[in-house]
């Protein structure tokens, strides 16, 4: 399995922050944030990495990263999201690198304090389909909501007013090779986008969309507040998920 760390956009909710470098390259805690997906990754034993970037400060991560030998890494690679059409356009950009082989995405905004290695594993042994990390959070009205029926997603519903459950949709995906045909019928939302909430839905009316329960504490990083909360979690858990 490949992993791809979506690390685009503007980051404009962490203006003034993001006037000068890339929302993925701010400290959370002792490390820049776009260490935290990368090890993911590599503790999921996922080792062949792209980084999909942008915005005028995409050549800081070659700067910051390299080829990827601080991580142990004889390769790391790259390529570049003009603009922001959102986290399927940007999916949509590793289908070269993809290959033909299933695919472990994470948003590079996305922490957590355990690992991925048992889903992983579940999701290699299943021949096609898609797999979501789901976690039950305070205020799932933020993130793509899951309306769960018994241990079936009915569907996914992007920041719902009313939320049908208390959970959320973790920056986490896996998919097989018909990801990229999928993003090929989608329609811009009215953010002009192309949502990866709509990419779910494709697979769940395919009824071949499967959850897990996400371990330990899960955060994005895109917002002040859950920046510094991620950052106070790390500190507290010891930063275990860099070890």
């Amino acid at each position: 399995m490949k992993g791809i760390i979506l690390a685009g956009g503007l980051g404009t909710r962490l203006h003034p922050l993001t006037k000068v470098t890339n929302k993925h390259l701010l400290p959370v805690f002792r490390k820049p944030m776009i260490y935290y997906p990368i090890q993911c990754l590599l503790n999921a034993g996922i080792t062949d990495i792209l980084i999909v970037t942008g915005g005028n400060n995409a050549g800081d991560f070659l700067k910051l990263l390299g080829n990827g030998k601080e991580f142990g890494l004889k390769h790391l690679n790259y390529t570049y999201q003009e603009g922001e059409g959102g986290i399927a356009e940007a999916l949509d950009l590793a289908e070269h690198f993809a290959d033909g082989d299933k695919i472990c995405v994470v948003l590079g905004d996305n922490l957590i304090e355990k690992n991925i290695k048992a889903a992983v594993e579940d999701f290699e042994a299943i021949e096609s389909g898609a797999m979501v990390l789901l976690k039950e959070v305070a205020d799932p009205e933020r993130f793509g909501v899951p309306v769960i029926e018994g241990e079936n997603i009915l569907r996914i519903e992007e920041k719902p007013a009313n939320p049908g459950s208390n959970y959320a949709v973790t920056g986490i995906y896996m998919y097989d090779n018909n990801v990229f045909d999928i993003i090929k019928t989608l329609e811009p939302s009215k953010r002009g986008e192309l949502e990866i909430t709509d990419v779910n839905n494709a697979y769940i009316e395919k009824g071949t969309l499967v959850w897990r329960d996400l371990a330990g504490w899960w955060t994005d990083a895109g917002t002040f507040e859950s920046l510094l909360n991620a950052a106070n979690m790390v500190a507290a858990s010891g930063a275990n998920n860099l070890e």
